[in-house]
């Protein structure tokens, strides 16, 4: 499996993989993204800024994630350039079961040790026992939950080992074709 930063006119593409993501949750009862989320207009402006990665089986998208420098909506106590962030990690229906999520867990973690963030964060809807599980076992701790409206989200981190760390530019660097480990 290769993973590679999406490039702009691969937004649809992007897209196509959420929206599929998050019909399959709503259809199990558990809805999760609106459309404004997942929508082409969203998508496009985090693709166009470097933001989301794209794993390939051949010629197979498999899974989706966005990445990013700093989450002030649920991290706002965090000091700026501590850590990356894991968002919209989503796995086409055709590979469900096939360790995508974990890879692109594994290309993130991979991010933040090269770009020298010390700490790699995610949260999720704090019902989602079989997601916090998945993140659990590959080795993320629990943080803290915090309630924003109605809903209780889990953050989660971990630390990460920083291995030459370019200069921080406050975009995300372009990555190129990354192989399977």
């Amino acid at each position: 499996m290769q993973i590679e930063q999406a490039r702009p006119d691969e937004a649809a593409t992007v897209a196509a993989v959420l929206n599929e993501a998050a019909k399959w949750i709503a259809a199990e009862g558990r809805p999760l993204w609106s459309a404004a989320d997942v929508g082409l207009e969203r998508v496009q402006r985090d693709t166009d800024a470097g933001g989301y990665f794209i794993a390939r089986a051949g010629t197979d998208v498999a899974g989706v994630v966005r990445i990013d420098l700093e989450d002030p909506g649920f991290w706002p106590e965090m000091e700026s350039g501590s850590a990356l962030y894991v968002h919209k990690l989503a796995v086409s229906r055709a590979w469900a079961g096939h360790g995508v999520s974990v890879r692109l867990l594994e290309f993130a973690r991979e991010r933040a040790a090269q770009l020298g963030r010390p700490w790699l964060r995610l949260d999720c809807v704090a019902d989602r026992t079989p997601l916090r599980s998945l993140y659990e076992r590959f080795g993320f701790s629990l943080h803290s939950e915090i309630h924003k409206g109605e809903r209780a989200f889990a953050r989660y981190e971990m630390q990460v080992q920083a291995i030459g760390a370019p200069p921080d530019t406050g975009k995300l660097p372009a990555c190129g074709k990354l192989g399977a480990l």
